[in-house]
């Protein structure tokens, strides 16, 4: 590629409204262009990028065995009718109508389509098992579309869906695309891990997350050093600090805690740890009936913040909602501060964390403004709770598997695999005849890499001062090729065209920079754009038979003998 045949446009500054480093030096480096909230136009310079995505999560999902199909943006509403998330998906999904009054929603992912696929074409055993995967564009109506391509509304994704005749089979076809995304994830270049995590609103029994690590990565990602346990902080089994409960030590006494509302504040007054505190939480679940509702109390320890997608899964408290002020003084009988689970006003449904469970003679609100209780005791002075895992780890809690402690780092999900079981195949009636001729439900996986996504996330992991460093995988061109005067000097115009043609006929994805720019500018933009390498070719160091090689990520230049040249940097490309 010559560079004054392509569409190069750098900018100095970023926009205003680029807010994270990928997001501005995508828009310098002019490889996206804002048209709307959310929504961006690929320039040339960034396609090249996402099509080298493209290719390698193509060639991994063929060589484990996927099939290529390609399915509708546009979905009739039925189909989504059909497994409940018509209404399930909120505004999120995007819904629009035919000039017939007709509804269709404007695809987040495909499983309603592909679900509708299996069961109109596999009909028996023999069929199974099976694969589907496409790469298309998706949409999902973000509340608040940012971060460039991090948070944007319209994005590609790669979506798969395995199809299998039981549960053996699932995590069969499950595992193979495991280990189609690390060798999808290493070819990328990237630093990465996977991380075991929670379903949510796409259901299923089972599921991991691949992020590539960075700094300014949205979610926190728990791992054992020292084993291979990984989870996110949604997922991430929390182990009790303290393994058993001491025996009581202390008197339950009412003791005066004027205006301390927090954890903290009661904790320096009456000098002891925050790890003797107690936190109060209170959710409400609605029920048909407003007078039916019920109330729940949950306690933490004073320094743990609760795990509300853990708290969502105990027995009773699926779709809960924080409780307001009026029903925390109906049940509790003092406005928020001093709640705690000895004397309540109504009956509550109390959940102690495994921490607390097993914790003695602590402090915990009274349920009177500006009293709290210490030497508070389960059995003794209030009856044992139910138990549940409802905290966020902390960095230095003890693994679960036993090998260790845990630490935190961030990430940026930018994949993640899912065994779906039957819940899509039984509301939508996808079944296959087995060996007797009796339909048995599909047993469904599914697998998503978000492409686009994938751009950002490698840029927020690899940049400089300078710009953009892309893995040599993904960069818009392997090799620039930099000339000193290409419009003055002959030499240079020379040795620079016959370099270019060499490595272009070996197979090196090149650009050669004719656009005549002065040095600075020239290497200013493709430090900027992140190419990984750099060939300067002048007239002096043509005079001693050398050019100059500098690696992106190095702070200076090495000579090289031009008749070297082709050889060194065909090395540098293994």
């Amino acid at each position: 590629m010559r560079a004054s045949r392509f569409f190069i446009s750098t900018l100095k500054e970023a926009p205003s409204d680029a807010e994270i480093v990928s997001h501005k030096l995508m828009m310098r480096a002019g490889m996206i262009k804002r048209l709307g909230s959310g929504i961006y136009t690929y320039m040339p310079m960034g396609l090249r990028v996402i099509r080298k995505v493209e290719a390698i999560v193509r060639e991994e999902m063929n060589r484990a065995g996927a099939i290529e199909l390609l399915m509708p943006v546009v979905q009739p509403a039925e189909l989504w009718q059909e497994t409940g998330r018509w209404d399930k998906m909120g505004a999120e999904l995007m819904r629009v109508k035919d000039r017939h009054g007709r509804d269709f929603a404007i695809q987040p992912t495909s499983e309603e389509v592909v679900t509708d696929v299996a069961r109109t074409e596999l009909r028996s055993y023999k069929q199974l098992p099976v694969n589907f995967y496409h790469i298309q564009t998706k949409f999902r109506d973000e509340r608040r579309p940012r971060f460039g391509l991090m948070r944007g509304r319209e994005f590609t994704m790669k979506d798969a869906y395995s199809f299998d005749r039981d549960v053996d089979g699932l995590k069969k076809s499950y595992q193979i695309m495991y280990d189609a995304y690390v060798r999808i994830f290493n070819r990328f270049g990237l630093q990465f891990r996977a991380v075991a995590a929670d379903n949510g609103a796409i259901g299923g029994s089972g599921s991991h997350e691949f992020h590539v690590i960075a700094a300014t990565g949205e979610d926190a990602l728990v791992y054992c050093p020292s084993s291979d346990y990984a989870a996110n902080m949604e997922a991430a089994e929390a182990v009790a600090v303290n393994a058993t409960r001491a025996p009581a030590g202390a008197p339950l006494t009412k003791t005066a805690t004027p205006g301390k509302a927090k954890c903290e504040a009661v904790a320096e007054l009456l000098q002891l740890p925050l790890t003797q505190t107690v936190k109060s939480i209170v959710l409400t679940v609605e029920k048909e009936k407003p007078a039916d509702k019920e109330v729940w109390l949950l306690l933490l320890r004073g320094d743990h913040e609760l795990n509300e997608v853990k708290a969502g899964k105990i027995p009773g408290l699926a779709g809960y909602r924080f409780a307001n002020e009026t029903e925390i003084v109906e049940w509790f009988g003092t406005p928020p501060g001093y709640l705690g689970p000895i004397g309540t006003k109504k009956s509550v449904k109390v959940v102690a964390d495994r921490t607390v469970a097993n914790m003695n003679d602590f402090v915990c609100g009274a349920n009177e403004a500006d009293f709290h209780f210490t030497g508070a005791n389960w059995g003794r002075d209030l009856p044992e709770p139910v138990v549940a895992d409802i905290r966020n780890v902390v960095e230095g809690d003890a693994s679960p598997d036993g090998k260790g402690v845990l630490a935190i780092q961030r990430g940026i999900e930018v994949g993640h695999v899912f065994q779906l079981g039957t819940a899509y195949s039984e509301s939508m009636k996808a079944t296959y005849l087995d060996e007797a001729g009796k339909p048995q439900p599909l047993q469904m996986g599914c697998y998503g890499i978000g492409v686009t996504r994938i751009l950002g996330a490698a840029i927020e992991q690899n940049f400089d001062d300078k710009g953009i460093i892309w893995p040599a995988a993904l960069a818009p061109f392997q090799v620039v090729l930099c000339p000193m005067g290409y419009d003055r000097s002959e030499a240079v115009k020379t040795e620079i065209d016959k370099l270019y043609e060499a490595l272009f006929a070996a197979g090196v994805d090149v650009v050669l920079d004719d656009r005549g720019e002065r040095p600075g500018a020239m290497f200013a933009d493709w430090e900027l754009i992140g190419v990984p390498h750099r060939i300067v070719v002048g007239d002096r160091g043509l005079k001693d038979g050398q050019i100059e090689y500098q690696g992106r990520r190095e702070t200076a230049a090495t000579a090289v003998p031009l008749g070297d040249a082709l050889a060194f940097i065909q090395a540098k490309l293994v």
